[in-house]
C-alpha cells in the first residue's frame, strides 16, 4: 500500500499540519491501495502563502522561461507516462488501454498546446495610443475532479504556468495517485518553490478554505453544479474570480435514416466512454419517431456488445464507476427509469454476470423516453442513454434547449445545410457536428449550469489574465 500522507509545498514534500488518513481504493477490486492524508485550513494556509511569496518572481518572469519550464514538464512527463497511466488505471479503474490512449495523452496534449500559443499570444498589444497588457491574475486555487485526472489538472496547470499565475491544486480525493505523479513531474521539471503546490482534502474543508481565502485571487473549479455553487458562494465574499467547468446533460440530435445506424452506434460508444463518466457525454439520444424502434435496436445492441471487466484486460471495454456512493445513484436511476415507464432495452440494475467485486454498472439503454423524465433531467454519470422520439426539427431543437444545463451537444445528418443550421439553434458551449472529435485548441466549457468561462488552448490562458489599459502610450512617450 503506498502512503501519499505528504502534501507538496513550496517545493517540497511535507508532513500535514493535522488532519487525517484517507484510503484510496479501487474501484475494481474494492481494496484500499493508497492512503492519503485530508487537509484543513491551515495546510491551505501554508501552501497559499508559499504560492503568494513567489507570485512576484514568477509573474515577472519571461515568457521565454516559461516557455522552457512548459519543454522540461513535458519531457519528463512524457518519461513517466506509464506511471501516469498505471496510477489513472488503479485509481479510477479506466481500462488501462483507455488510460494510456486518452486520459494520460490529454495531460502532454494540453502542455504542448499551450507552448504552442505561448509563442504567438498578444501579453502586449497597441492600439494607437493605448497599450493594452495581459497579466497574470495572481495567486489561484485548482479544484479538479476525479473523471477525468490528469486532463482537469493539465489543462488547468499549463494555462496558470503560461500566464505567470502560481497555484495551490487540490486534486479529488477520490483519486489523487495520478495528481502525486504530476506533482512529481513538475518537482523533477523545476518548477520554482512555491509556484505549484499541492493540498489534499475534502471539498468542505479544503476546497472551501481555499476558494474563501483572502489571498487567492483566482478559483478554477471543475466538477457538480452544487459544489461549483458552493464555491462560488464562498469566493463572493472576496469578490475573486471564479472560473467554473461543471454538469451536462448533452443532446445528440440524430436527424436522418441515412446516418441513424453509424451515428447511434458512435453514440452510444461516446456516451459509454469512461464508463458514462464525462460531463460532455452525449447522454440524451434524440431521433425521429418514425425511427425510433431502429435507433433502439442498434443502441441496444451497441450497448450489449461492449465488454466490462477488469481495466487490466486488453478486450475490456468499460471498467467500473468510481465508487459505491456514485454505483448506488446510478442504480437508483435506473429503478426511477424503469418507474417513470422509460423502456429498458438493455442492461438495467445489478452488476453484470460474473462481476460481483469492484463497482461494475450494466451498459444500460432506455428507449421511449421523455424529456421530462428523471433519466433525461438528471446527470446520472454513468453508461446510461435515454432515447426520445421527435416529430420535427423544431421539436428536437426545443428538447435539446430543455435542460438547465449547456455543455455540449451533437448533430448528425446527410444534410450539411441541415446539421450546421441546427447547430445555431443549439443553447450548448461545444457542438459536434456528424461525429467531429474535440480538438485541444478549441474552448471547453459551457451554458448555464454547466459553468462560465472556457477552459483549453488559449481560451484558457485567456481565463488567468487581467487585462491592463495603459492610456496614452505612444512610442514617442515610450
Amino acid at each position: 500500500m503506498r502512503d501519499y500522507r505528504h502534501f507538496y509545498i513550496d517545493g517540497a514534500w511535507v508532513q500535514p499540519l493535522g488532519g487525517e488518513d484517507f484510503p484510496v481504493v479501487n474501484p475494481a477490486t474494492e481494496e484500499v491501495v493508497a492512503r492519503i492524508s485530508l487537509g484543513g485550513p491551515p495546510d491551505v494556509e501554508r501552501a497559499v502563502s508559499a504560492a503568494r511569496r513567489a507570485f512576484p518572481a514568477w509573474a515577472g518572469s519571461s515568457v521565454a522561461d516559461r516557455r522552457a519550464l512548459l519543454g522540461r514538464i513535458i519531457d519528463c512527463y512524457r518519461r513517466r507516462q506509464d506511471d501516469v497511466a498505471e496510477a489513472i488505471c488503479t485509481e479510477l479503474g479506466a481500462p488501462l488501454a483507455f488510460a494510456r490512449r486518452s486520459q494520460t495523452r490529454l495531460g502532454v496534449g494540453h502542455m504542448a498546446t499551450m507552448l504552442d500559443v505561448l509563442e504567438r499570444y498578444p501579453f502586449v498589444e497597441d492600439r494607437g495610443s493605448m497599450r493594452l497588457m495581459r497579466e497574470a491574475v495572481g495567486v489561484c486555487a485548482l479544484i479538479t475532479p476525479w473523471n477525468w485526472p490528469i486532463n482537469q489538472i493539465a489543462c488547468k496547470v499549463a494555462p496558470a504556468l503560461g500566464a505567470g499565475c502560481t497555484m495551490v491544486l487540490k486534486p479529488s480525493e477520490i483519486a489523487p495517485l495520478s495528481a502525486r505523479v504530476f506533482a512529481e513531474v513538475l518537482h523533477e521539471a523545476g518548477v520554482p518553490p512555491g509556484v505549484f503546490n499541492l493540498v489534499n482534502g475534502a471539498g468542505p474543508m479544503v476546497g472551501q478554505a481555499l476558494a474563501s481565502h483572502a489571498e487567492v485571487d483566482m478559483v478554477s473549479f471543475t466538477g457538480s453544479t452544487r459544489g461549483g455553487v458552493a464555491v462560488a458562494m464562498a469566493a463572493a465574499a472576496s469578490v475573486k474570480r471564479v472560473h467554473q467547468e461543471l454538469g451536462g446533460k448533452s443532446p445528440n440530435l440524430i436527424l436522418d435514416e441515412k446516418v441513424l445506424e453509424q451515428a447511434v452506434a458512435e453514440g452510444v460508444r461516446e456516451c459509454f466512454s469512461n464508463s458514462g463518466q464525462s460531463c460532455n457525454a452525449p447522454s440524451r439520444m434524440l431521433v425521429p419517431s418514425a425511427l425510433h424502434d431502429r435507433a433502439a435496436a442498434v443502441a441496444g445492441a451497441t450497448a450489449a456488445a461492449l465488454r466490462v471487466g477488469d481495466p487490466r484486460d486488453p478486450d475490456t471495454d468499460l471498467g467500473p464507476v468510481i465508487s459505491r456512493v456514485q454505483w448506488e445513484k446510478i442504480q437508483r436511476l435506473i429503478g426511477v427509469g424503469i418507474a417513470e415507464g422509460a423502456v429498458l432495452v438493455t442492461g438495467g440494475t445489478g452488476k453484470p454476470k460474473g462481476l460481483e467485486r469492484g463497482f461494475y454498472v450494466r451498459p444500460t439503454v432506455f428507449a421511449g423516453v421523455r424529456n421530462d423524465m428523471s433519466i433525461a433531467r438528471e446527470e446520472i454519470f454513468g453508461p446510461v442513454l435515454a432515447i426520445i422520439p421527435f416529430d420535427s426539427e423544431d421539436e428536437a431543437v426545443e428538447i435539446a434547449n430543455d435542460t438547465p444545463y449547456g455543455l455540449a451537444a451533437y448533430v448528425s445528418g446527410s444534410d450539411a445545410a441541415q446539421v450546421r443550421e441546427v447547430a445555431g439553434r443549439i443553447r450548448a458551449g461545444m457542438v459536434h457536428l456528424n461525429g467531429a472529435p474535440m480538438g485541444l485548441d478549441a474552448p471547453f466549457g459551457g451554458y448555464r449550469q454547466s459553468g462560465n468561462g472556457r477552459e483549453w488552448g488559449e481560451f484558457g490562458l485567456d481565463a488567468f489574465l487581467e487585462i491592463k489599459a495603459v492610456l496614452g502610450y505612444t512610442p514617442e512617450a515610450g
